[in-house]
């Protein structure tokens, strides 16, 4: 059948146009690198892959599905115009699973093991044993955020035998290595119970300012906050207080609510944090996942099928 493509930036590889000609032959595919070059020729299209902005979309007459290139893009990608238009919007979440829940794993058996203290000796030369352990056999982990990610992180944190409690609101069920799913409007119930806390959401109109002094103050004071999320959920002048106050034991941030964190910020000094530079997501076959399942979503569009990873544009994803 065919239809007609354009595909802005960012994250789109150089062989989709001849690779997509190859499985969907009567396609039209417009590669435009600039916003002025998609403005030309986006009127008649029926698809886009990218970030559409307002002036793109109202230009776009007949399109009918837009491929976000990344799983949770940045603040205003879902702008109200396309919340309110008939556009399908899918999204790349999934592709990331292992390598994020990898780097959750990494920040989660650190503290754990004491990392977090010994590193710091390290650095300064000296020697001081005597960090207490904890056993994850008895420890319980809070997965708030259950999707792919939390999902795979939840699974590895069982794998340790570790009790997991999941928060999300959208599962109907708990999924593998969960003994215990709870919806959002009980966070405060479940986050007293958890060793760690780990934050796997997105950024979405609800989960903004997610973490605050409240939900700080209501986890262990031996608690360890992980959030490789977004980090527009986590307030970080709240997290410094709850840390200075001892009423959390530690955090591992791979986010933040600016990026790069400031120089000076007091995050970067502060006993038991761990600081990574949004890198949890990096990983090998990254641009492959990404290809396949754009492929894939082409070859169902053209035939008129389901799409994979259709997003809820009022909440973002």
């Amino acid at each position: 059948m065919g239809f007609k493509l354009v595909i802005c930036p960012p994250n789109y590889q150089e062989h989709w146009p001849e690779r997509l000609r190859e499985e969907i032959p009567d396609i039209e595919v417009q590669v435009c690198p600039t916003v002025g070059e998609a403005l030309e020729v986006i009127g008649d299209a029926d698809a886009a892959f990218g970030d559409i902005v307002p002036e793109l979309l109202a230009r776009a007459h007949s399109l009918k599905w837009i491929a976000c290139p990344q799983a949770g893009p940045r603040a205003g990608y879902y702008h109200e115009s396309l919340i309110s238009s008939d556009v399908v919007v899918t999204n790349t979440r999934e592709i990331y699973n292992d390598h994020i829940s990898a780097h959750i794993m990494a920040l989660l058996l650190a503290f754990a093991r004491g990392l977090q203290v010994y590193i710091p000796q390290q650095v300064a030369g000296r020697w001081q044993p005597g960090y207490q352990t904890i056993y994850l056999p008895e420890a319980t982990a809070v997965v708030v955020g259950v999707g792919g990610i939390g999902g795979e992180t939840a699974r590895l944190c069982a794998e340790f035998g570790m009790t997991v409690l999941g928060v999300d609101p959208r599962l109907p069920a708990p999924p593998a290595g969960v003994a215990e799913l709870h919806r959002p409007d009980a966070l405060g119930e479940v986050l007293p119970r958890g060793d760690f806390v780990i934050a796997t959401v997105p950024e979405t109109p609800e989960t903004q300012g997610m973490f605050g002094r409240e939900q700080f103050q209501a986890m262990k004071r031996g608690g360890f906050f992980i959030n490789i999320g977004r980090g527009a959920t986590a307030i970080l002048d709240d997290l410094v207080a709850a840390l200075r106050a001892g009423e959390i034991a530690g955090a591992g941030l791979d986010v933040f609510q600016v990026e790069p964190l400031p120089a000076g910020h007091p995050l970067w000094s502060m006993p038991g944090v761990l600081i990574t530079p949004h890198v949890a997501g990096n990983g090998p076959y990254l641009d492959d996942r990404r290809t396949e399942l754009f492929i894939d979503n082409c070859k169902r569009f053209n035939d008129g099928r389901e799409l994979r990873n259709v997003v809820d544009k009022a909440n973002w994803f």
